[in-house]
């Protein structure tokens, strides 16, 4: 299967490394880093591994799913061939607020 890592998700890895790397160590990021990479390469294969995600699962949008990465989460989305990867964050934070501002444009004011 075709993965495509959308920019989104590029900013989200650009985000992780610089916190791991300012709060953390080198090695730290390079151990996440490389099993996020070996997670996405394992949704290519297996594009059905991850659940559905539930915040969007409770208003009725099913078409994406996640995988946890240690403490990530990988929300992904299959469309014929092609797997998306549109989010990568640390499952601690708030999703649903996550999505909501990058789903709604600021108000101009």
């Amino acid at each position: 299967m075709k993965t495509v890592i959308l920019t989104s998700a590029k900013n989200d890895l650009h985000q992780l490394r610089s916190y791991l790397l300012k709060n953390f160590s080198p090695d730290v990021w390079q151990t996440t880093y490389a099993k996020l990479k070996e997670s996405i390469r394992n949704l290519s294969a297996f594009p059905c591994l991850g659940a559905v995600t539930p915040e969007l699962a409770d208003i009725h949008i099913h078409q994406y799913r996640q995988l946890i990465c240690g403490m990530n989460r990988i929300i992904y989305e299959v469309r014929g061939d092609t797997l998306y990867v549109h989010v990568i964050v640390d499952t601690r934070r708030d999703l649903s607020a996550l999505l909501l501002r990058r789903l709604v444009p600021p108000t101009l004011g």
